[in-house]
Order: C-alpha cells, then structure tokens, then sequence
C-alpha cells in the first residue's frame, strides 16, 4: 500500500502527541519515549519517523523553509540515537534489514540536510504536477511533499474527488511564492532543468483545463489559475539564470557516502566508473558481433499503423508471459499479462515529430522492452501480495529501492536473452543497444556528481556514446534523465551497477545450492524480499552479510558537506 502525503502529513500531530511534544519543539531526548527492546516496539517507532520525516505545514503548503528544515535537522539526531541504541541480537535477520533500512532512511534525510538541500539548490523539487504514472514503488529523484498525481484525476470526477483536486490546485500559488523564498543556491544546470519541469508542467495543467472545462468549469479555471503561477515562477527562474553559475554535482566525497550509508551500494565513485566503463565497451563490443551474425539479414522495420503497434504490443505481452511461465522462470500469480497490457499507450505516426530513443526501439521490436517491464509486475505485487513487514509494506524512501527496481528491469533484458526469449540475433542487437545507453548515461552522471562534466557536456556524451542515433540532444529523453539523475545521485548508475550486483547474486545462489538451485526458487524468493537494496535481499537470501559489514552500515555519522 502507497501512503500518500496527506495521510503522513495528518498523522503527524497524533503521533507526535503520543510521545508528549513535538521534538522539532527543542525539548529534551526523553520526550521521544522509552528504550526500544522489541521489534514490535520498533514498529512503532518506524511509524513515528515517518510522520516525523514529513514536512511541517504552512498556509496549507509543505514547508521547506529554512527555519523549518533547521528544526527538523536539529531533531533528527535524537531519532538516530533511538535507533543506535536498539538492541538487535535476538532479532531475525528479516528484523534486521528492517532495522537497516529505516537507518539508511534516517541516512537519507540527513544527507540532504548536509549535501542535497533540494529547498534550495533545486527548483526542480518544486514539482507540483506528475502528469503520467511512474513504473517504480515511488517517484524517482526529489520530489516535494503534496505533488499532483495528475494522471489519477480522469474527468468526470466524483464530487469528492473534485473538491480534494480543486483544495490541492489551491495551494500551488503558495508553494510556488515560498520557492522564490527558499531557493537561495547557486547550481545553474539544476536551475536550468527547473526551468524545463516547469514549461512540462504548465503544458500538463492546460491539458489537464481542456479535459475538464465540459465536466468541472470551475475546477478547468482552477487549473488555469495554478498555470498562471507556474509560468510567472518559470519567468521568474529564466530571469534568475544567468547569476548562476555554480557546479550542480555533489562531489565524489559525498557521492561515496550516499552509496555506503543511504543506498547501501557496496561500489563507491571510482569502483562505479570502472564497472560501467566496461559495459560501455560490452555493449558496444557485443553490438558490433550481433551486427556481423545479422548481415544478410534484412534490418528490422518500424511499425507503421496502430493496429500494427497494438497486434505486435499484445503479442508481446502474450509471448512474455508463455514464456515466463514454461520455462518456469518465477511463479506467475496471475496479475502480470494484465499489468502489462494496461499499459499499451498508443502509435505515435512520424509526422507527430521527433520519436525518442525508447520509441525507436520499441517500434523495431516490442518485446525487449516487455523484460523491463518487470517493474509493472513489482506495483501489481505491492497492491496484490503486500509485504508481510510494514517497513517493506510501503515504497522506501529515498528512491533506496533503486538497485533492486532498476537492476531487475535492466538486468532481465539480458537475462531473456540468455534464456531464450530474446534469443532471436536481431532482438540481441536492440539489448546490447538499450545497454549501451543505459551505461552511457551512468557514466554521464557520474561524471557530472564529480563535477567533471556539466549538464551539457553529459549530454553531448551520452548521446554520442548511444548507438544509430536514436537519441538526441533534440529530444527530451536525455534531459529528462539528466534531470533526474543530477537529482538523486546513483539512480543513473543503478540500472547498470544493479544489474551487475544481481549477478553476483545469482551467482552466489548458485554455487551455493550446487545442483539443487533452482532458477524459479531463486525469483521467488527474490521477490518475496521486498523492494529493497539488492546488499539486504543477498543477506536475507543467502546468509552472505560480507557486503554489510563491508560498508559498516552504522549510524552513518562520519560525512562530509
């Protein structure tokens, strides 16, 4: 289950009242409650965090001022005492990556306290419209408390539904005039991206106005009321543009101690760069095979219609799912063809204009893309079969599911091919493409966090580092990703590296149970862990807890600024 904001930000004062204060109050350690000593206990203090983690409110808006983000880092290391002094040794090791996960949380907001601060560095954070659905537990990148799911608005809308739209419409005035307070930094690529999340959003409400204006008129003006905002705010950015000049990437210091104590990577900077450096080179290596092996073979032709785009998307879907199922990949539960099929989407004609790197491979051949598209088969499993631990119930924060999410999609891409789904020499061509990119943009944003390359620059090599030209600096694609990939360190990295990190697990699995290893056990065991960081589910899985303590997942308190 997806606790939406509203429902933390609500819970906040009754949870607090449990515990006799507010701790952003001052007051002393001993207000925050007793020791805990069970993992029932822990629970509840899990449920505290979380509301405690959420925001403040003011005139109805999210508060991220400075003043509220100093008292809430101020009360935080009170929290992380709590959490040092449990006394784990009786617990399971399930209990455990419980435990540690709400650390590497903790982790979380700590570090953008010291490092990210997106309240200020980021106009981008300020998004308050989400105009389609995300594939992963939780958005991607920084996201600010109360934003718009916009797709789950669908005219007509029920009264209730109208009214709570209408409330959160409201507000984006006041969110957007406490920005211009609060973002005070200076990184000019993360201002340079907030300006084009802006011009996507303002086109969303007008979209949004259009489709409402028969059924809710007055809820249309809203919209384009809250549209008004968002262009004066994007007005306002541009005019603020050129007095920033400053490096948007983190630094290798602090990049590092993400990937320990937050993400719980056991790769840091350098080890990142030279694993996805030589997948690159695979890739590209790999492609320049597959290309000799086809040669005589006539290359494959694009859909041209869209009862042509939909055939060849169900058929996908429908070879997917046979072949999941007869090879015995993981027990299917029945939820997967649906999840998939319900997100067809439509045929996009040339003359619509540019088609962006995906789309350039999808309309090749649709099924490579059906392997990633594992990540639909994690939401109808979180809706479907929620985790029996509250903790893994609901996405954990902090894209900290990113390795598991991102490097089963990426990493069953290749997998179908070894095991025979995309075992056709012309489909091996579109996966060693699709890696090729994906490693491409991996080493972009590591360099960018480095502060080696600008926004511009990765760009440029990414692109140039993409083969046939399917993606261009013309398009969105490689903004978008750049976008989000400077706002979250390792989550560009976290499709290639956790790829990689799932191999050594398979590997690991394998050797241990010699003959007996299954590959359908292994998947499902693999999903019963949960959307969490693949260093946990090795652990639970295996026993192997090396790469924890490797990374000496404490509390996390050395850092850097």
């Amino acid at each position: 289950m997806r606790l939406p904001w509203t429902f933390l930000l609500l819970a906040l004062p009754s949870l607090l009242s449990l515990h006799g204060c507010d701790p952003r109050s001052g007051d002393g350690a001993e207000t925050l409650g007793p020791p805990i000593s069970s993992y029932s206990e822990f629970l509840d203090f899990f449920e505290e965090w979380r509301a405690f983690q959420a925001p403040e409110l003011r005139d109805g808006a999210p508060d991220y001022s400075a003043e509220a983000m100093a008292r809430q880092h101020e009360a935080l290391p009170e929290y992380k005492a709590r959490l040092a002094a449990v006394d784990s040794s009786g617990w399971s090791v399930a209990e455990q990556v419980d435990l540690h996960l709400v650390r590497a949380e903790m982790n979380g907001l700590d570090f953008d306290h010291r490092v990210m601060r997106p309240w200020s560095r980021m106009p981008s954070f300020y998004k308050v419209v989400l105009p389609s659905e995300t594939d992963v537990p939780a958005r991607e990148g920084q996201v600010m408390h109360g934003a718009i799911e916009l797709w789950q608005f669908v005219p007509p809308l029920d009264p209730d539904r109208e009214r709570e739209l209408d409330e959160r419409l409201s507000v984006i005035p006041t969110i957007l005039s406490q920005a211009r307070e609060n973002l005070v930094e200076d990184a000019r690529d993360l201002w340079y991206l907030g300006i084009r999340v802006k011009e996507g959003e303002s086109r969303a409400l007008a979209a949004f106005a259009e489709r409402a204006a028969d059924h809710h008129p007055e809820l249309a003006t809203r919209a384009l009321e809250a549209r008004g905002a968002m262009d004066d705010f994007r007005d306002w950015l541009e005019a603020e543009l050129p007095s920033r000049t400053g490096p948007s990437g983190i630094g290798v210091e602090a990049y590092d101690w993400h990937l320990k104590h937050v993400q719980l990577v056991p790769y840091t900077w350098q080890d990142q760069v030279t694993l996805v450096r030589r997948q690159l080179e695979r890739a590209w290596g790999f492609l320049a095979l597959a290309e000799n092996r086809n040669r005589d073979r006539s290359a494959l032709t694009m859909v041209e219609s869209q009862a042509e785009y939909q055939m060849k998307y169900r058929e996908a879907v429908s070879d997917f799912i046979s072949f999941l199922q007869e090879e015995g990949i993981f027990t299917l539960a029945g939820y997967e063809e649906e999840a998939l099929l319900a997100r067809e989407g439509s045929y996009q004609p040339p003359e619509a204009g540019l088609r962006e790197f995906f789309t350039q491979v999808n309309y090749r051949d649709l099924r490579p893309m059906r392997a990633h598209g594992t990540h639909w088969f994690d939401l109808a499993r979180m809706e479907a079969e929620p985790h029996p631990s509250p903790i893994r119930e609901a996405p954990v924060l902090y894209n900290i599911w990113a390795s598991r999410a991102e490097g089963l999609a990426t990493g069953f891409e290749e997998w179908m091919a070894e095991a025979g789904f995309l075992d056709d020499p012309q489909l091996r061509e579109l996966v060693w493409v699709l890696l090729a990119q994906r490693a491409a943009r991996a080493l972009g944003e590591l360099e960018m966090h480095a502060n080696r390359m600008t926004l511009d620059e990765a760009a440029e090599f990414i692109v140039e580092n993409t083969p046939y030209d399917w993606l261009t600096l013309e398009g969105g694609t490689v903004w978008r990703e750049g976008q989000l990939y400077l706002e979250q360190p390792s989550y560009g990295t976290s499709y290639v590296v956790g790829k990689l990190h799932l191999d050594r697990l398979l590997a690991d699995r394998r050797r241990q149970l010699g003959s007996a290893f299954s590959l359908q056990e292994f998947m499902d065991e693999f999903h019963a862990a949960g959307l969490i960081p693949l260093s946990l589910i090795r652990w639970e899985m295996t026993g192997l807890d090396d790469e924890i303590r490797m990374m000496d997942v404490g509390s996390g308190e050395e850092g850097s600024s």
